[in-house]
């Protein structure tokens, strides 16, 4: 029977792409959204993924949305955390629901989601976490102090639960993708897109599928061995 992964953000840009690929390996696939009903429905119809609606800042939708895809789909052996959202403003003049908006989603979500598939992970003795951070978790970004620190705080999630899950059969890693063209990045004026690319070493933004080919590795059954981990995929545009 195909072990069943749960892909948050999993209907648009990255998550689109983590969510095909891991249908591709053989997984069965649930991807969750949070608001944008055309997209996910354009995405079910392409991809014939099933969608499941609720926002991660939300405990008790986290955990109403994951019993739904258990009783639908199986126990969730392999998490990915993709879901995540900017509000960039300088420190100056962001507010505070700004603040809470971007933490809640990034981080405490990752809370609010892997709570509610931990017990089982823990009862089976196997699981994959895998963690979307980011480029601007490692090094910073003007402008996104909230962003930077949800995703700074992604990959502390990640190391501490590591350590937790690792006598169980559980991984956690992270992947921590630089630019690549998704829609929010190639929205970016033309003439800032491309300052953007002259920092990349490679010369290019990446592409969704090479964050997606991340998550597999780090997802199939015989990566047990690697945990705690964060996989940099920037084109060498930061080095740690």
């Amino acid at each position: 029977m195909a072990r069943v992964a749960l892909v948050t953000g999993g209907t648009r840009g990255i998550g689109h792409a983590v969510s095909v690929a891991l249908r591709d390996a053989g997984y069965t696939v649930a991807a969750n959204y949070g608001g944008n009903d055309e997209a996910a429905n354009a995405f079910k119809q392409e991809t014939g993924i099933p969608v499941y609606k609720f926002s991660v800042a939300d405990y008790e939708a986290c955990a109403d949305g994951v019993k739904r895809i258990e009783n639908e789909l199986g126990p969730v052996d392999v998490l990915v955390n993709n879901a995540g959202i900017t509000k960039d403003k300088p420190f100056h003049k962001m507010t505070k629901e700004q603040w809470d908006e971007v933490i809640n989603t990034n981080l405490t979500g990752l809370f609010n989601v892997t709570h509610q598939v931990w017990p089982g992970m823990r009862e089976r003795g196997f699981g994959r976490i895998v963690n979307i951070s980011s480029i601007n978790g490692q090094k910073g970004q003007f402008g996104q102090v909230n962003y930077s620190a949800s995703k700074a705080g992604d990959l502390g999630f990640t190391k501490a639960l590591a350590q937790e899950g690792a006598k169980k059969g559980i991984t956690v890693n992270a992947v921590c993708p630089g630019y690549c063209a998704t829609d929010m990045v190639m929205k970016v004026p033309e003439e800032v897109r491309q300052q953007i690319i002259d920092q990349i070493p490679v010369g290019r933004l990446g592409q969704p599928e090479e964050i997606a080919r991340c998550v597999t590795f780090l997802a199939a059954d015989e990566a047990g061995f690697i945990t705690g981990s964060t996989l940099t995929a920037n084109g060498g545009q930061y080095l740690d």
